[in-house]
């Protein structure tokens, strides 16, 4: 832990026992900051970033909360409190990304997935907001998706919840200015992760990156580690494309 940007702060991200969110956690420390390390159930994935984390000499903890669950999030929240003093960054990337076919996605199917992703988001910053407010300092980074601005086949429901992180992004930029808040959106695409099936989603076959090369989880990470840090202090109410020039926001 060579730079220490972030000494002394406490973030919260969800979704992240893999993937983006476990390297957005990873790099957060790697900066200073203590991480609340958050999965809806999986406490052996969130417990083993934890682990990775203390390892390297960071703090960290494992939290399980369903961020669609007002309740589960406050008490996530009144943790990472109980534990480190104070909230400074939320990063808002927990979020399922099923595909099915409009004419057989069901009421129950759409709300699963609008909930975790719009209703989630909107529940954190409740539940983190006196905390990040105090901060002087606090950041707010939605994870979008590429899909949200380009469409996609099968996905209207992760489509239309990634489409109103943006909106979510930029009022909450209005919002929240007083009080030295930053808040923005960051839009990964084509990023190479581990999936539970091994078929990728249908719209990755119809793009692709200028160098024909993926991007990593960790490229993703540096992105919201800079707009958690000092230099991203000036930055705020944007959608930060990261694609390889998959797509030209």
């Amino acid at each position: 832990m060579a730079e220490q940007e972030l000494k002394d702060r406490v973030a919260i991200v969800t979704g992240a026992g893999r993937n983006i969110g476990r390297a957005i956690a990873l790099s957060l420390a790697a900066g200073g900051a203590a991480v609340v390390v958050n999965a809806r159930s999986n406490r052996a994935e969130a417990e083993a970033v934890a682990r990775e984390i203390e390892s390297g000499g960071g703090r960290a903890l494992a939290a399980l909360a369903d961020v669609a669950d007002a309740a589960a999030v406050e008490k996530m929240a009144a943790a990472a409190v109980e534990r480190f003093g104070r909230i400074d960054y939320l990063v808002n990337n927990a979020a399922p990304r099923p595909e099915t076919p409009l004419d057989q996605l069901t009421l129950a199917e759409w709300r699963a997935v609008t909930g975790t992703i719009l209703d989630g988001a909107f529940l954190c910053v409740k539940a983190c907001l006196r905390e990040l407010k105090k901060s002087g300092a606090g950041a707010i980074i939605n994870i979008g998706g590429m899909s949200a601005h380009t469409g996609a086949k099968d996905r209207v429901h992760v489509v239309t919840a990634k489409a109103g992180l943006v909106g979510f992004t930029r009022a909450l930029a209005h919002d929240l200015a007083a009080d030295r808040v930053t808040v923005n959106c960051v839009v990964p695409g084509l990023i190479l992760t581990k999936r539970a099936t091994a078929v990728e989603p249908k719209h990755h076959a119809i793009h692709h990156t200028l160098s024909g090369q993926r991007g990593s989880p960790e490229d993703v990470a540096a992105s919201v580690r800079f707009l958690c840090g000092p230099g991203g202090r000036y930055i705020t109410g944007q959608t930060i494309h990261l694609n390889g020039g998959a797509y030209f926001g």
